[in-house]
């Protein structure tokens, strides 16, 4: 979006979001859905558009001083890159450490810390050629072996910890050092979207940095090879991150660069308008036109990766009934909540996998909004004069609270169904869903889920599959179809998520809410774009 296009009213944002979700879509579902593209690439650091700036001096010396604040819903859950599964946590550690490969703005796998990538030993291998020169912020050189000990923390619990991101590098065994600058990873099998999920996933750490520093100590601290570097770092109330001057590449424009957060979004916005900060998540629908009308601050937006659900755990009653399961959705009217609550800013679902994805079904309809029908079934559920209670956060995703009570309302209407809302801190909601069981998760929750590898069987691993890190569901037949995606490639893979898919529709193991669209409020005097991933790349950021 140019700067042209920041000021927009919602009918051509809507027009634009279409054509940038469609964009996203080819640029990360490459080569027939999903099997990757296994040609040898290299790159001298020269991906980022960014030009150098005018206060940048020969010989790499310091710039000049580019301070920004960003608030966002939620602080940090800590500073290990390898021990949380929450967006604001990845948006501040992103900063400091890097990964193999990475995404452009567009979702196209680009290189970072490796320069080649490719197959090896039948396909079941895959080797990096790390970058030459690359320090961590304690000077240190980056080697093949840091690289591989970061694969394996995350994929073998006895290294270090159980990493709550092991399934986001699903199919990958482990690593080694295979030579000098070289890094050879294990698959267990074929592994179609190995490089995808590398250049999403998997932040670089330097081993002897983690061997030496408590757990603890590890989330507390950062020492990675990023643009930025720790300055200081209050537990629940800010980050501060200042220019790494030795970066590989031309070291960030911006100087300073400080986290916040505040759950409201008017909070924000005020904040964003009174000039106490730079940008500024989840501005909701109502107060697009309040940034836009603002001398100084405009709207930037994009779809996003994500989807907002509502999980019911299939061991408790009354969600052990797939036909109560299926009755909530019936009694919601999804249409309204989208057009009502977030102004159009989103899109309705009625599967796990957003149409962006490799898997989805495009058959498959969204569950109409019929009370009748929802009633019926709850009857032949066994479960008439259910009362349930509705878990969400709150500031953490766009209108979070007013979408969960609007659903508790819709259900509450129902004659043979109470439903209430729980507000719930976000840190202690994760908390229970990173739990390592199904039996420790809320019965009933309000969710959001990012895939940025734009990979539906990912976010069906991940969120429905018996042993996912999320999972609310077990069911065999559902196993099955991932399981057989896992040995597949192409169209064939393609065809067996779309089944999956099918199948989790009919189940419902979800209440099926909406794509969330990334709406931001910045402050004028930046240069910047949103990203479908929900990424704010601060790299990218300049002064006008």
């Amino acid at each position: 979006m140019s700067d042209s296009d920041s000021h927009i009213n919602r009918r051509s944002y809507l027009k634009l979001a279409g054509s940038a979700a469609a964009a996203a879509s080819l640029a990360g579902c490459t080569s027939g859905g999903g099997e990757e593209e296994t040609t040898t690439t290299e790159s001298g650091g020269e991906e980022t558009d960014m030009e150098e700036t005018t206060t940048t001096e020969s010989g790499g010396e310091t710039m000049g001083d580019f301070e920004v604040t960003i608030t966002q819903g939620q602080m940090p859950s800590g500073l290990d890159p390898q021990d949380h599964r929450e967006t604001p946590t990845d948006i501040v550690v992103l900063h400091a450490y890097e990964g193999l490969l990475t995404r452009d703005a567009t979702g196209a796998v680009q290189t970072a810390l490796a320069t080649n990538y490719e197959r090896v030993d039948g396909e079941n291998s895959v080797e990096f050629e790390l970058r030459e020169g690359v320090t961590f912020h304690n000077g240190d050189e980056l080697t093949a072996e840091d690289a591989a000990y970061s694969i394996n923390r995350v994929v073998d619990p006895e290294v270090s910890f159980a990493s709550p991101q092991s399934d986001q590098l699903a199919g990958v065994a482990g690593a080694e050092a295979s030579g000098e600058g070289v890094v050879t990873v294990t698959n267990s099998s074929l592994n179609p979207i190995v490089f995808s999920e590398f250049a999403t996933y998997l932040d670089v750490m330097q081993q002897s940095w983690v061997e030496e520093r408590s757990k603890a100590e590890v989330g507390q601290e950062m020492n990675g090879t990023g643009p930025f570097q720790l300055e200081s770092y209050t537990e629940d109330e800010e980050v501060v991150l200042t220019r790494y001057e030795d970066y590989w590449q031309e070291p960030a424009e911006v100087s300073t660069l400080t986290f916040r957060a505040a759950a409201e979004a008017s909070t924000r916005v005020n904040q964003l308008l009174a000039g106490e900060t730079d940008v500024v998540v989840n501005v909701p629908p109502q107060e697009v036109q309040r940034v836009n009308n603002n001398e100084g601050t405009r709207v930037a937006a994009a779809p996003s990766t994500r989807i907002i659900y509502n999980a019911m755990r299939y061991d408790v009653e009354p969600f052990d009934s797939v036909e109560f399961r299926q009755a909530m959705n019936y009694a919601i009217d999804l249409e309204s909540i989208v057009q009502n609550i977030l102004g159009g800013f989103g899109a309705t679902t009625n599967q796990p996998t957003l149409p962006e994805f490799v898997g989805h079904d495009d058959s498959l309809e969204d569950y109409p909004y019929d009370p009748e029908e929802a009633e019926r079934l709850v009857e032949e559920s066994g479960y008439a004069g259910a009362e349930i209670e509705l878990n969400t956060p709150v500031g953490r995703y766009l209108k979070d609270l007013e979408i969960a009570q609007a659903v508790a309302g819709y259900i509450d209407e129902l004659p043979n169904v109470s439903a209430t809302v729980r507000e719930r801190d976000f840190g202690s909601l994760v908390d229970e869903l990173l739990a390592g069981s199904i039996e420790a998760r809320p019965h009933w929750f309000l969710i959001g889920w990012g895939e940025a590898t734009f990979d539906g069987g990912l976010v069906m691993a991940a969120l429905l599959a018996s042993e996912g890190t999320l999972t609310t569901w077990q069911d065999e037949q559902f196993d099955s179809y991932l399981e057989d995606a896992g040995n597949q490639t192409g169209d064939e893979r393609d065809a067996t998520l779309q089944e999956a898919n099918a199948y989790a529709h009919d189940q419902a193991p979800w209440i099926y809410l909406n794509q969330q669209f990334s709406v931001y409020g910045v402050n004028d005097a930046i240069e910047w774009e949103a990203r479908s991933d929900e990424r704010i790349d601060v790299y990218d950021m300049s002064q006008k």
